[in-house]
């Protein structure tokens, strides 16, 4: 989140509310849960939604894609409004928007309104991530701050699991459309956030133009990426918004070093290299929340039933702040970055076996690990970014680390979603499995950088 605003709240943080810090971790990482069901309890009703609307099941998956793409290009708008008017505002507008969203995708009566209903939410749901982090990065420092950090993770990853559970038992009961209601729930969270999210802003402008070029650059790539499902059009579109994004994203960027995305922040090699490594975990954790759902609707399984494969990684998300807390404490945030990639790897190439034979008990097996690589990638992520840079950027590191986070989450989307009709899921899982590798590789050629940082 913010540059100095949050800065001055790290360092002036309310004593009497340290107690309490830990029932805002919850309610902020139930948030954060919604925002990750808006695509775990919606995949498992793409296929009655996609019958429902008459569309393919490649164009139905758009609906996790528009939502995922919305997320990520958001994420650091969020942050960069919130260092001009504080947390409060952006934090509670976007949880009202995201809920706004899921509401108005309920009623959508065909595709077109469904997607614009979509990216609505998925604009609101980002200022979750981002600011979520940030307002407990604001209160806590040290030890306390990676514990929250580990139980804001933690909560959302149960919820999130749980969401194609809870998605699976709501598509019964009302079919699709009370599936895609469900983060409508954040609206009874809004009194709470409301008086609990009070840090100021220092009255930074927003680079509005500087977040166009970067909207129109990653909706190019996702747009390329999911091409073979969605035909030649989507593959001339993606092509010309990356080849018109990009250099727009790098010029602006000399013109504007203080703008969208700081030259500062950008040119921090530890920054770049955690982010990009950090971002293999969303998109091979949101690959397999499409990809075992649709894996397992083919094979006859139901939503519901598909759901309690899904129920042990829930488990595990309960664990994680312990477990995001022991690694950081023994292994440092680059190390456990690491580890995650590792087991992020490993899950993908387990779930390409599972789909390939279409094992139940593969797939389970990999939700588990790659549950686990995120709870505790991204704390991690979050605690090297903000062990890299001065107090007065961790908010714009915060937000383009968060940014280049969710983009993955995008990509994990758009490459299942794409060439899951062409290569199959099996297929489609493994081409991910470069993801993991190459962010390894990429942090691991910064050690010298990471001998420098204090959160190494």
């Amino acid at each position: 989140m913010t540059s100095r605003g949050v800065s001055a709240g790290s360092s002036t943080a309310d004593p009497a509310a340290t107690p309490r810090i830990g029932a805002l971790a919850i309610v902020l990482g139930l948030l954060f849960g919604l925002a990750g069901t808006s695509t775990s309890g919606v995949t498992v009703a793409l296929p009655q939604l996609a019958g429902d609307l008459e569309v393919s099941t490649g164009a139905a998956t758009w609906v996790i894609s528009s939502y995922a793409v919305a997320l990520a290009v958001a994420t650091p708008v969020h942050g960069r409004l919130a260092d001009a008017v504080g947390i409060r505002i952006p934090l509670c507008g976007g949880a009202t928007l995201m809920a706004a969203g899921a509401i108005a995708s309920a009623v959508s009566p065909n595709l077109t309104v469904l997607l614009v209903a979509r990216v609505a939410q998925g604009l609101g749901a980002a200022a979750i991530p981002v600011l979520a982090s940030a307002l407990l990065s604001a209160r806590l420092d040290g030890d306390r701050r990676q514990a929250a950090l580990g139980r804001l993770a933690g909560t959302a990853a149960v919820l999130s699991a749980l969401g194609p559970l809870i998605g699976g038992g709501l598509e019964a009961v009302g079919g699709w459309h009370a599936a895609v209601a469900l983060p409508a729930l954040a609206l009874l969270a809004l009194p709470y956030l409301w008086r609990r999210s009070v840090v100021a802003g220092d009255g930074a402008r927003v680079d509005v133009l500087g977040a166009l070029f970067v909207a129109v650059a990653a909706s190019g790539l996702v747009l390329l990426i999911q091409s073979p499902a969605t035909g030649v059009a989507a593959a001339v579109a993606g092509a010309i918004l990356l080849v018109l994004g990009v250099p727009a994203v790098v010029a602006w960027t000399r013109v504007r070093p203080e703008g969208f995305l700081p030259l500062a922040v950008i040119g921090n090699g530890i920054v770049i290299r955690s982010a990009l490594c950090a971002s293999a975990l969303p998109a091979s954790w949101f690959a397999l929340l499409l990809g075992i759902p649709l894996t397992l609707a083919a094979l006859g399984w139901t939503p519901l039933t598909t759901g309690l494969v899904l129920l042990p990684a829930a488990a595990l998300g309960l664990f994680s702040p312990y477990l995001s807390a022991a690694l950081m404490s023994r292994a440092g945030p680059r190390r456990t970055l690491l580890g995650a990639c590792a087991a992020a790897a490993t899950g993908l190439a387990v779930a390409a076996g599972g789909a390939a034979l279409g094992s139940a008990w593969l797939l389970g097996g990999a939700v588990l690990l790659v549950t686990a690589a995120f709870v505790t990638g991204q704390p991690a992520m979050i605690a090297a970014v903000s062990g890299a840079v001065a107090p007065d950027r961790r908010g714009g590191a915060i937000g383009v680390a968060t940014l280049a986070f969710l983009t993955g989450a995008g990509i994990g989307t758009a490459v299942v979603g794409g060439l899951a009709s062409v290569i199959g899921t099996a297929g489609a899982l493994l081409v991910l499995l470069a993801l993991p590798l190459v962010g390894s590789t990429l942090l691991l050629s910064g050690r010298s950088d990471a001998r420098c940082s204090p959160a190494s």
